[in-house]
Parts: structure tokens; sequence; C-alpha cells
């Protein structure tokens, strides 16, 4: 029988969607499942993106360009700055979602055994993305102690060495929302600029911000325009996840021609979908305040309902919709199925994400969890009894 590939044997399952096959089976059982493990939204996708795809005199729909087209990239360039990042069209390349961006990067600026510096727990496919690209992650660890804040610099300097590519954060962060401040993007920009190596930010969630704080992108500190990479995407900003645009934003013009290529290697993004985000554009502010709003009730139902649970750690995030949960048992990967397959509160029970797979050390993350917070608030209280009693169950078998 022919072999499979060493990097496919490497591949890991993802952490969100691997239990998937437990959870049809128990909606198969009738038992209704509410699903925290996924960071897909529930709040609708604006209707001027929808009614672009709708109301469109296309007859024949033909390649776009590889980089996106012109008039997308400039109103994307009229997007970021009014969040104060000064970029024009050919500092930014689409890309088929955020994933795609990140490929792109890193084929781009590190060869086989190259390594990253990633702060943990970090996005899990994040190691997916290294592994096919023969890149190694070397994890910086940050703690549910101190709510995930950025480790010490020091630690940071500890770990670059000769094959050191990049530094890689999510700002806010999946999967803790943790918010970088912007002093500990200066302290990440000066260490990047000292060793010539790259600083790539994960900003998806920009809009996402709460408790009157304020994001600050990697590309507004100036003197990173050699080393600063964004990967974006209109995924969840507009709650367009199947749309699969993502851009790939930096002012150092051999990654962005680099990165090109890899772009014509795979064509072009889909056309429809630049057409919906190039609309989508056009959401009021109103549109985020809603949003923000919702997901601020949102959090701070969870977090509390959380906190009444004996044995649970929680950490408050500061942006995106996620939190890391510390559970009273050993193992969240064996308690995430057990849900699935043996309990269920009123029919219904929960899906959640264990938390190991967001961290590339062995043994970290064992008994923690990530909670998507993108259910409307009467499901997230249920969701939350249901974990109360399940612990209780489980721990008492």
């Amino acid at each position: 029988m022919p072999s499979i590939s060493k990097k496919g044997h490497l591949m890991p399952e993802s952490p969100i969607r691997k239990l998937v096959p437990y959870a049809e089976k128990a909606k198969k059982r009738g038992t209704k499942v509410l699903h925290l493990n996924i960071g897909q939204p529930d709040i609708k996708t604006p209707k001027v993106a929808l009614e672009a795809v709708k109301n469109n005199a296309i007859d024949i729909l033909a390649y776009a360009q590889s980089e996106g087209s012109e008039t997308y990239r400039e109103k994307l360039a009229d997007y970021y700055a009014k969040h104060h990042i000064d970029v024009v069209p050919k500092n930014i390349l689409v890309t088929t979602g955020g994933s795609e961006a990140l490929s792109f990067v890193l084929g781009s600026i590190a060869d086989v055994n190259d390594e990253i510096i990633v702060p943990e727990p970090f996005y899990a496919n994040y190691n997916g993305f290294a592994i096919a690209s023969g890149v190694n992650i070397v994890p910086i660890k940050s703690r549910i102690e101190n709510n995930f804040a950025l480790p010490p610099i020091e630690e940071f300097e500890k770990l670059i060495s000769s094959n050191t590519k990049a530094i890689l954060i999510c700002n806010p962060g999946n999967p803790t929302g943790y918010l970088y401040s912007k002093e500990e993007i200066k302290k990440l920009a000066a260490i990047v600029k000292k060793h010539n190596i790259f600083l790539i930010a994960d900003e998806v969630y920009r809009e996402f911000v709460y408790d009157g704080k304020q994001h600050y992108s990697i590309l507004q500190e100036t003197g990173l325009e050699e080393h600063a990479i964004i990967i974006d995407s209109v995924s969840k900003r507009y709650s367009m996840c199947g749309a699969r645009i993502g851009c790939l934003v930096s002012r150092n013009k051999e990654v962005i021609q680099t990165a090109l290529k890899f772009a014509q290697a795979r064509l072009s993004p889909p056309t429809y979908a630049l057409l919906a985000s190039e609309a989508a554009l056009g959401t009021p502010q109103s549109y985020f305040d809603e949003v923000k709003e919702e997901y601020v009730s949102r959090r701070d139902l969870l977090i509390s309902e959380l906190e009444k649970i004996k044995g649970l750690k929680v950490a408050k995030p500061s942006g995106a919709f996620y939190c890391i949960a510390e559970l009273p048992v050993k193992n969240a990967d064996d308690f995430a199925k057990w849900l699935l397959e043996d309990f269920k509160l009123n029919g219904e029970t929960i899906m959640v994400a264990p938390a190991a797979g967001f961290y590339s050390t062995d043994g970290l993350g064992e008994n923690q969890i990530r909670i998507a917070y993108v259910l409307e608030k009467e499901s997230l209280k249920r969701a939350v009894r249901i974990l109360k009693e399940a612990l209780i169950t489980y721990n008492g078998q």
C-alpha cells in the first residue's frame, strides 16, 4: 500500500472540528447540541453584501485578478485609513480567507525548518499552516493566571535563533480574547527591529474590542515598514465566514511581490465573494456598534455565570468573542466527548473545543476548553447550566 507523507501524519486535527462526528450522532439521537466550539457568529450578514451577489449584471463568471480587484483594494485602503492605518492598494493582496493569507506569508518569508515564535495558546490552525510550510512553531507560554498577557520580552529574546523569521500574534486573540496594549506592540516592534525579523499580526477581530479600550495595529507603529505584515479577513467582521475572503497587508514590497506569485499559482480569489466583500465595506458604523454591544453583553453574562461554577477558572477577554476556561477535570478532551455521547439536560448538551489543540507544548491546556460566545444570551445561559450540571455528574462517576 502506498504511504502517506510525514507531513500528512504530522498535520493536526482541528480541536474545533474534530468532535463533529460525535455531535452529529448526538443530533441523530434527538439531542439538541448548543455549539460553543466554533467561531461562527449568529449575527446577520449585512444586507448590502448579500444584495451585491443577488443583484448583479454578471453573465460570465470570470477569473478575478490574482491580487484582488483594484476597486476592492482601493476601498480596503480607505477602510484602513479610518482605523489610522496608512496603506495604499499596492500594499494589499486579497486572499481566499485569512488562512490563505497566512499560508502565503509563511511561504514568502520562511524556508523548511525556519522558526516562527508564537505566544500560546494560539489559533489552532497556525500549527497546521506551519506544518504545511515545513516551518517550526516555537511557542512562548502565556498563562490563564494573568489573563494570557504577553510574556516578558526577555523570554522572547531567549527563543530567538538564527532560524527565527518572525513573531506571530493574534490581536485581539483567538482563543483567549486577549488584547495587546500599545505598549506591548511597541516592545514587540523593538525586538523585531533589533533582530531583523518580521512581526505578523492576525487582526481579523479588530472591530471587537471592549471596555473602552482601543485596538493598536502593528501598521500604526512607525519604523516597522519592512517588518510588519497584517493578516485580515471579512469572516468575523461582517459575519461572512463562508465568503472566504481575506487579505495580507504590508508596506514591504518584496513580501507583497513574493506573495503575489503564490496568489498567481492558485489563480484568483472567488469572484462572487469579492463582490460581496467590496459591498460589505459600505456597512454603516451603527452595525458594528450594535454587534459590539451584543458581544459585550454576551461576554459579561457568560463570564459571570462561569465564575459561579465551583472549581472553574476563566480569563476575561477584552476582545474577539472567545474565552478560555480551566475546568475541574483532568482531561477536557474526554469530557468534551462525554458531553456529546453520554450527557444531556432537558434534551440538550453542549459542544466545546478542548484547548490542548491551541497549544503546541505537550501537556498544556489539557484541562481547558475554548468557549465561543456566538449564541444569543438565553442559549448561553442554558449552555452554562448544562456545563455546571455536567461537571457535577462527570466528577461524581
